[in-house]
């Protein structure tokens, strides 16, 4: 089933039409994509989502994605959102959160953006309402955990991050602004060792949610 390398993904379903999934009532399995059977599935997506239609795909991720959200803010159109983006898929995020700017840059995303829920907030402020009054359930009052190397922050290690929980970042260049940082329970940093000042906002957001999926998740 694999194509070549010069063509990534998978071919045609090995058999023809008369080998194509099907119910007990020889019908078409309703979760795959007819022109993707014929044609073959050259997306990014994993095997088990192998010709599968993109609501399909969806709607299966929605029976078991985590309940921690991640938000970004976006002031000045950040690269980095999309990378962002396309880690909170890989790591079944519930929902990304877009704070300021409504367009975001999504290059980055490998298209990944199709996959999961993106919800915009104009301002911090809206994250924060939506936050303690109209999250999960009808108002979780989910905590606001921000991340950023910035003084008064404490290590992301050792740190008993919330099973349900929004992780917010900043921009690549100004981190968090100061109206974010005070709306926050705490500010983790990421401990380095080295002579940079501070991470990639891209590679600090995927550390921060590997951190909540090594003391959250199972294999």
């Amino acid at each position: 089933m694999d194509a070549s390398p010069e063509t990534p993904g998978v071919g045609p379903w090995p058999g023809g039409e008369a080998a194509w999934p099907r119910g007990a009532d020889d019908a078409l399995d309703p979760r795959y994509d007819v022109a993707l059977l014929a044609e073959g599935d050259r997306r990014n997506v994993v095997d088990r989502y192998r010709y599968w239609t993109l609501e399909a795909i969806v709607a299966d991720l929605d029976t078991r994605r985590h309940p921690f959200h991640v938000a970004i803010e976006n002031w000045v159109h950040d690269l980095n959102i999309g990378s962002v983006v396309r880690t909170a898929n890989a790591f079944a995020a519930a929902e990304v959160h877009i704070v300021g700017r409504r367009r975001w840059n999504r290059r980055g995303a490998m298209v990944t953006d199709r996959y999961q829920h993106v919800r915009h907030h104009p301002e911090v402020g809206d994250l924060l309402a939506w936050a303690a009054d109209d999250g999960p359930d009808g108002g979780g009052g989910l905590p606001v955990i921000g991340i950023d190397n910035v003084p008064g922050s404490v290590p992301i290690e050792g740190y008993e991050l919330p099973r349900a929980c929004v992780l917010l970042f900043g921009q690549e260049q100004s981190g968090l602004t100061p109206q974010a940082q005070a709306a926050c329970r705490d500010v983790l940093h990421i401990t380095q060792f080295g002579s940079t000042r501070s991470l990639n906002a891209g590679a600090a957001a995927a550390i921060a949610m590997h951190a909540w999926i090594t003391r959250h998740a199972g294999p």
